[in-house]
């Protein structure tokens, strides 16, 4: 009996129908996991309807964390530009979307009153980093430190949220930070900052899907998530959860693939940081 068959039974009979197959939605520790719940779950609830799944938010508690757990192979799909580290190569996850959003730069930045005005200016300080698992907060700003044979000490403070609270609380006189993630913080502390160094730009966080992800299932997803935008019930959500985060348009994404992205996997092949995590 096909299953078509078996859910018009289930109806006739005031039987529940199958439940939906549940699967990971894994998102890199950025911003504190309340704030990734609020601005995710309801995406997650609209994309998993529209798919036909049920799509599950798992949140790391640190970025390398995330990082491992996608060397593990642990989320079925992933919100992460950690994807493209050599190490986690192995588990070929693929990219099925990208976002509709303006790419992303690593910055140094500091107070706009810090007494540090070049980067030059550093050399020798602490600066701040989100963790040695993030890619423009630390992997990309630090390759260009050691690069202009500036050596400073670096301190870590979980996530790109947790660095910025240290900047806004004087406990580093800089931070290495992603741009989009800082200007939406600094919005909503109404915190003034100067920007010391700026980076080129990559193509935001992707969202890729695990091999094991039926292809069906993936191109489900992908159709959802790329229709989202231009369904007046899916942009109510984008705009609801782009609010929490005061995240500016364009919001949703778009089908994307590996070779958007390939300028990570170019950097990774060539940086002279040696300790990424």
């Amino acid at each position: 009996m096909t299953r078509q068959i078996l859910f018009c039974f289930a109806l006739l009979l005031g039987l529940p129908a199958q439940a939906a197959e549940t699967y990971s939605f894994g998102v890199l520790s950025q911003r504190s996991p309340v704030l990734t719940a609020e601005y995710w779950n309801p995406i997650l609830d609209y994309v998993g309807r529209k798919a036909g799944v049920d799509l599950q938010l798992k949140v790391a508690r640190t970025g390398q964390e995330s990082s491992a757990a996608i060397a593990r192979g642990e989320y079925d799909f992933t919100y992460s530009n950690h994807l493209f580290k050599p190490a986690n190569l192995a588990q070929n996850y693929q990219v099925i979307l990208k976002p509709r959003e303006e790419a992303i730069r690593g910055q140094v930045v500091a107070l706009e009153d810090a007494p540090v005005k070049t980067l030059a200016d550093l050399g020798g300080r602490e600066v701040g980093f989100p963790s040695k698992a993030a890619f423009v907060g630390y992997a990309v700003p630090m390759d260009h430190l050691i690069r202009s044979g500036i050596a400073v000490t670096p301190v870590f403070g979980g996530n790109q949220e947790g660095i910025m609270g240290q900047l806004k609380a004087g406990k580093v006189i800089a931070a290495g930070v992603n741009n989009q993630v800082m200007k939406a913080f600094a919005a909503r502390e109404n915190l003034r900052y100067r920007v010391l160094w700026e980076s080129v730009p990559y193509d935001n966080l992707p969202i890729a899907a695990h091999p094991r992800v039926a292809k069906t299932v993936s191109e489900a997803v992908r159709n959802a998530f790329a229709g989202m935008h231009g369904d007046p019930e899916g942009i109510k959500v984008l705009e609801a959860s782009a609010a929490v985060i005061q995240q500016k348009p364009p919001y949703g994404f778009l089908a994307g693939s590996q070779k958007d992205y390939q300028n990570y996997l170019d950097f990774y092949r060539n940086t002279v940081v040696k300790d990424i995590e």
